[in-house]
C-alpha cells in the first residue's frame, strides 16, 4: 500500500456497498445465564474481543499525549461527547431523600432517548443513514439504567459496541484506532465520571471490595498496556499517591486510580482489594495479560445486566478493528 493510504476492516461498507447491509434494531437476547454461552460462542463475541484486544495493542507503551492522527470522524464523536456533557450542566441534580440515585438523571436521559439517533446522525455520513438507529441503541446503552439509575460494566461494554458499529461501517478507520482510545473513549470516561458524580448514581451489578472497580474496566486494560515496558513506573507504583499525581494524565490506569481514591475513603487495600492485590503483580505486561483474562471471564457478562447484544450473530454491523 502507498504510504498514507488506509485500508478498510475486513467487512467494513467499502467491501459490502451499504444497500447490501442489513439493518436491525438491536434487542436483548441475554437475559439468562445460559444465554452466555450462546453469546460467547457467536461472531459477535469474537468481533467484540478482537476490537478490545486490537486497540490493546495500538495503544502499547503510549502516552495519552502520544502525538495520534484525529481524523473527521474523531472529532464529531468528541462533539457528540461534549453535547452529553453540556446536558448535564443544564439538567442540574434535584433535591430528594435519598442520597444516591438522583432523580435529574432520568431528565438527562431522557433528553438522549430523544436525541439519539440525530446525534448519532452527525457522525455517520447520509449513504449510511439506514445504520443509524441501529447504531443510537448502543449509544443510549452505553450511559447508564435510567430506571435503577445505575451504571457498570456493562454500559461500558456497549459504546465499546458503539465504536465497533461505527468501525464496522466505515465510519472508523485502521489509522483511527489510538484516537478511538485516547480521544474518543477518554472522554466517554471523563462525561461518565461527571455523570456518576452528579447524579451519585449506583454501581450497575458492583461486586463491591472484590470488584476490579464499581463502574469500569477497559481503561484499566488499556491503561496497563500503555505502561508496558515503562522505564520507571511498574505496578507497585499505582498505589503510590505521589506517583499517580504526577503521571496520571499521562496514564488511563493511573487517572482511573485517581478517581477511585477521590470518590472513596479508608486504606486502599480496604475498598479496592482488588487492585491492591494487583500492584504485587511484578510487570505490566503480566497486568495486562491477567486483565484480558479477568475480562473475558468476568466483566462480559455484565451484558446481563443492560446491553442488548445479541446471543447469537443478531447484530449485522459488528466487526473487529482489523486490517486483515
Amino acid at each position: 500500500m502507498a504510504e498514507g493510504e488506509r485500508q478498510p476492516p475486513p467487512g467494513s461498507s467499502e467491501e459490502t456497498p451499504p444497500a447490501a447491509q442489513n439493518f436491525i434494531i438491536p434487542k436483548k437476547e441475554i437475559h439468562t445465564v445460559p444465554d452466555m454461552g450462546k453469546w460467547k460462542r457467536s461472531q459477535a463475541y469474537a468481533d467484540y474481543i478482537g476490537f478490545i484486544l486490537t486497540l490493546n495493542e495500538g495503544v502499547k507503551g503510549k502516552k495519552l499525549t502520544f502525538e495520534y492522527k484525529v481524523s473527521e470522524a474523531i472529532e464529531k464523536l468528541v462533539a457528540l461527547l461534549n453535547t452529553l456533557d453540556r446536558w448535564i450542566d443544564e439538567t442540574p441534580p434535584v433535591d430528594q431523600p435519598s442520597r444516591f440515585g438522583n432523580k435529574a438523571y432520568r431528565t438527562w436521559y431522557a433528553k438522549l432517548d430523544e436525541e439519539a439517533e440525530n446525534l448519532v446522525a452527525t457522525v455517520v455520513p447520509t449513504h449510511l443513514a439506514a445504520a443509524v438507529p441501529e447504531v443510537a441503541v448502543y449509544l443510549k446503552e452505553s450511559v447508564g439504567n435510567s430506571t435503577r439509575i445505575d451504571y457498570g460494566t456493562g454500559h461500558e461494554a456497549a459504546f465499546a459496541a458503539f465504536l465497533c458499529c461505527l468501525c464496522k461501517i466505515g465510519v472508523l478507520r485502521v489509522d483511527d484506532q489510538i484516537a478511538i482510545v485516547f480521544k474518543v473513549f477518554n472522554r466517554y470516561l471523563e462525561v461518565m465520571r461527571k455523570l456518576q458524580k452528579t447524579y451519585r448514581m449506583e454501581p450497575a451489578g458492583s461486586q463491591g471490595v472484590w470488584g476490579l472497580d464499581d463502574f469500569q474496566f477497559l481503561p484499566f486494560i488499556w491503561g496497563s498496556s500503555q505502561l508496558i515496558d515503562h522505564p520507571y513506573l511498574e505496578p507497585r507504583h499505582f498505589v503510590d499517591e505521589k506517583a499517580v499525581n504526577e503521571n496520571h494524565k499521562d496514564y488511563m490506569f493511573l487517572e482511573c486510580i485517581l478517581f477511585i481514591t477521590e470518590m472513596k475513603t479508608g486504606p486502599f487495600a480496604e475498598h479496592s482489594n482488588q487492585l491492591w492485590n494487583i500492584s504485587a503483580v511484578p510487570s505490566w505486561s503480566k497486568v495486562n495479560q491477567g486483565l484480558i483474562r479477568m475480562y473475558k471471564a468476568e466483566a462480559a457478562e455484565a451484558v446481563l445486566i443492560s446491553p442488548p447484544f445479541p446471543a447469537e450473530e443478531e447484530l449485522s454491523v459488528f466487526h473487529p478493528l482489523t486490517s486483515g
